[in-house]
């Protein structure tokens, strides 16, 4: 959702709230209370200390695939996140408060590639992708 910003803050926190009480039950996601780190300047939701939900300016800002980001934006489902110094990030999608209907999906599957990616990392070095 290209364009215009939708300002309400007080229901995007809310929504947001609960999302991340949600996702917070999931055994991968660090306790909120202890992962207090920011990133863009947002607390988050994190695995392992790595980042991969937030809330930005009324927008739930997910880390996906750049494929993923790519076809969400094509699609108009989204706009790339930019943490405003004009440079947008490829793996990070903002979706607007209007299509909150989009956030638990899409923060679930922000969950599962952060998971991913967690344990591609921890792999033996043999069996990791190339």
């Amino acid at each position: 959702m290209p364009g215009k910003q939708t300002k309400r803050p007080d229901e995007a926190d809310a929504a947001y709230a609960q999302l991340a009480e949600k996702l917070s039950k999931d055994p991968r996601v660090d306790d909120p209370r202890v992962a207090r780190a920011k990133g863009f300047g947002s607390k988050g939701l994190k695995v392992a200390r790595k980042l991969f939900a937030f809330l930005s300016k009324a927008r739930l800002v997910v880390k996906l695939p750049q494929e993923r980001v790519d076809a969400l934006v094509s699609e108009g489902s989204g706009e790339r996140f930019d943490p405003g110094h004009g440079r947008l990030m490829k793996e990070w999608l903002a979706i607007d408060f209007r299509a909150r209907a989009l956030w638990p999906p899409l923060a679930e599957e922000a969950l599962e590639f952060a998971a991913r990616d967690l344990r591609e990392a921890a792999a033996p070095r043999s069996i990791r992708k190339r």
